[in-house]
């Protein structure tokens, strides 16, 4: 049986990763170049990214500062409501029992695939985990952590900033050490659960903000692209190739890389469902052609250097083949219809 895609993660899922590393005394730079990212998801976080390289970054990144709970430590750092549209959608529930409905129903679609999360009730406690279904596990750990970083900053929107939980359970080995980790989290923490999660008062379930929330887009109207369904093979390499445009020309290469496949894989992958490497780059890079000669502000040429190409006449040559018209003409087209 072929080995499935990977999930997918939005950049915004790293949080306040720039900065962060910077206060840890780490280089952003470094880490990015050697797991071969582009640069562009520090300054556009609704770029996705195959979750298995956001594990690869959040290990780099604990090598870079040389801190073994990286993940943890950026967790608290973070504050839902400015995870993307969906954080803001969780975070303006009228309780926290709403916000935890929004956050379990929106997740897939708005922010990170491949990522379960459950609630469960015991008396009057409540435990909150988080389950990645992804194969890889460098960095896991990491990514766990920083997940339920998140999930207790929702829990804080409602309950105070002072809150913490009764205790924290990890996927790490029985025998890790607790304490400095308990001094990050500032709870209880036991290790050797198989999946992530903390407990709580049931009592916050019908805790209120204290702002009152306000009617906002869903799921389906975050005014930001779905993210691809691993299950669907095309859509999932097309993502892949779309982040690989912020980096240079599409390279087959680096995108096999990326999803954990050999070039002859994505290939045979592609041709059984009659489609091509090369044809799903030129659909990239059209869509992305378009959306910037639409926006007015970005001049040819250099449209043609961030699309990849060297001189402006081979992106001229290729978008005349797609569309049948030139970059400039299609430009005045989208002027005069405004």
């Amino acid at each position: 049986m072929a080995p499935r895609l990977s999930g997918f993660t939005r950049a915004s899922s790293l949080g306040p990763i720039a900065s962060f590393m910077d206060r840890q005394g780490g280089s952003i730079a470094r880490v990015l170049s050697d797991v071969d990212l582009p640069f562009a998801l520090l300054e556009q976080p609704e770029i996705v990214v195959p979750l298995r390289e956001q594990f690869r970054f959040l290990e780099r990144a604990a090598k870079e500062t040389g801190d073994p709970y990286f993940g943890a430590r950026l967790g608290q750092a973070v504050a839902s409501p400015h995870l993307s549209a969906y954080g803001a959608w969780v975070c303006r529930a009228d309780t926290l029992r709403e916000a935890m409905k929004r956050a379990h129903a929106g997740l897939a679609a708005m922010l990170q695939t491949s990522t379960n999360l459950y609630v469960s009730r015991d008396g009057d406690c409540v435990r909150w985990s988080i389950e990645f279904v992804e194969p890889e596990t460098e960095g896991r750990h990491h990514n766990e952590l920083l997940g339920i970083g998140y999930m207790m900053d929702v829990v804080r929107v409602y309950a105070g900033p002072k809150w913490r939980p009764h205790v924290v359970r990890t996927a790490l080995a029985k025998g890790e050490r607790r304490a400095e980790l308990e001094s990050i989290l500032g709870a209880n923490v036991a290790h050797g659960d198989p999946m992530p999660s903390f407990t709580f008062d049931a009592v916050l379930l019908d805790r209120t903000r204290a702002v009152p929330s306000r009617t906002e887009q869903g799921p389906n109207g975050s005014g930001e692209p779905e993210l691809p369904n691993r299950r669907d093979e095309v859509a999932t390499i097309a993502a892949v190739i779309d982040l690989a445009v912020y980096e240079d020309y599409p390279r087959i290469e680096w995108v096999a890389g990326k999803l954990g496949m050999t070039r002859r894989s994505l290939q045979r992958r592609l041709a059984l469902r009659g489609t091509s490497f090369v044809e799903l780059t030129e659909a990239t890079l059209l869509r992305r052609a378009k959306t910037l000669l639409r926006e007015g502000q970005t001049a040819i040429t250099d449209i043609a250097l961030e699309l990849g190409y060297r001189d402006p006449a081979h992106f001229t040559r290729a978008f005349r083949r797609w569309t049948g018209v030139a970059p400039s003409a299609y430009r005045a087209g989208c002027m005069a219809e405004m």
